[in-house]
């Protein structure tokens, strides 16, 4: 088989997309460093700027960074999403805000996998197929996002936005170590628990205090074993306070935060249920009230019915340019492409190239899979713009 010969041409790019990996990722662009999400977003604008559409800068909620939209032929009957995002987890005050090479293949830096790499890739899989023979065919849109870090909540009108107007998506965070993409992913959501009880005398006996602390940490301790009950839930206790600096005062306070993820729609009913009814058993006993704020952010990305059809033709693409085997995996951790789901926009995820350790020092990208991962997307948008694939279940 003959590749096109822009797309043949990519590996042989990888010092330049390596360079400019390098050149964003020295930028800082922690989800809460409004100066540099917009320096950031500015050096985005300069290199997806060159693609013969229109390139606009969208403001998300009141006081965070705006995002960044490219449409190209909007007039094309097919309409394709690219998703990304270019905040990382690392603020202007982290240590972490350098590049280094561990070897002569894997750059370590601040979001060099996640996933100013998967932008890159992005962009060199849309240069390489805008020099295709049928690329006329296919219109598409980009859409760069400053807030996916912290949840995506300026950002989610936009997707909603965008997702109405394309009949398939492709989002660009990093692939599995092994160099699978993900087939699905959790949806998210939060909870705070807040225990009111009664103060009194420690050493008083018996004692009239209501231990807030202890009804608590039951209820903790009950929710952190309802995944054994609930499979696909996953429940994690995180932050909790409580009491007062005396500690001959029975604490009349405490509350705890937990993370709470689910992998099916049907699933938040079934935990919120279950949750509730933990709390109940504190607010049945006399002195005790326990409040439950539960909240969902990201639904979860179940996988639809034509992303199965299509994978197939994904892997294909891939052994055409060489690309070692891979399947997809259900992953606990969300993306923008849960947004997409809930919208029933069908969408491949965890496009972007191999690498580990993500939100830590030790986060590192491996850049000779830059190139093929881009050839795997340019590949695939040639065959559909050729009508070698369809997007019709």
């Amino acid at each position: 088989m003959t590749l096109p010969a822009s797309i043949a041409a990519l590996p042989a790019r990888t010092p330049e997309l390596a360079a400019l990996l390098e050149k964003w990722a020295h930028i800082n662009s922690g989800s809460g460093h409004r100066a540099g999400l917009d320096t950031m977003r500015a050096a985005l604008r300069a290199e997806f700027g060159t693609f013969p559409g229109a390139i606009v800068d969208e403001p998300a909620c009141p006081g965070t960074a705006a995002a960044l939209r490219v449409r190209v032929r909007p007039a094309a009957r097919t309409q394709l999403l690219f998703s990304g995002h270019f905040d990382t987890v690392y603020e202007a005050n982290d240590p972490f805000q350098k590049c280094r090479w561990l070897d002569a293949d894997r750059l370590n830096g601040p979001g060099v996998t996640d996933m100013k790499g998967g932008l890159v890739t992005m962009l060199a899989a849309l240069q390489a197929f805008e020099q295709t023979p049928h690329a006329a065919a296919l219109g598409w849109e980009v859409l760069l996002t400053p807030d996916e870090e912290t949840g995506s909540h300026g950002s989610r009108a936009l997707f909603a936005e965008a997702a109405r107007r394309a009949q398939f998506g492709f989002v660009f965070e990093p692939a599995r170590p092994n160099g699978d993409i993900v087939h699905s992913r959790k949806g998210t959501g939060g909870a705070t628990a807040r225990c009111h009880g009664r103060a009194g005398h420690a050493a008083k006996v018996p004692s009239d205090g209501r231990n807030a602390i202890l009804a608590l940490a039951e209820f903790l301790q009950a929710a952190s074993r309802l995944p054994a009950e609930l499979p696909g839930v996953l429940v994690n206790v995180a932050n909790i306070r409580g009491g007062g600096p005396a500690t001959n005062v029975v604490p009349d306070f405490a509350e705890s935060e937990l993370d709470v993820r689910v992998t099916k729609m049907t699933d938040r009913a079934l935990i919120t249920a279950r949750l509730e009814a933990l709390a109940a058993t504190i607010n049945a006993r006399e002195g005790y009230r326990l409040e439950l704020d539960l909240r969902f952010n990201r639904p979860p990305k179940e996988c639809l019915p034509l992303e199965e059809k299509l994978f197939p033709e994904w892997q294909r693409a891939a052994r055409d340019v060489g690309v070692p085997p891979f399947s997809w995996v259900h992953t606990g951790g969300a993306s923008d492409g849960n947004f997409l789901a809930a919208e029933g926009l069908p969408s491949f995820d965890g496009l972007g190239p191999l690498g580990d350790h993500l939100h830590s020092a030790r986060e590192f990208v491996v850049i000779p899979t830059m190139a093929p991962r881009a050839q795997v997307v340019a590949l695939f948008l040639h065959r559909l713009a050729a009508g070698e694939i369809t997007l019709r279940t």
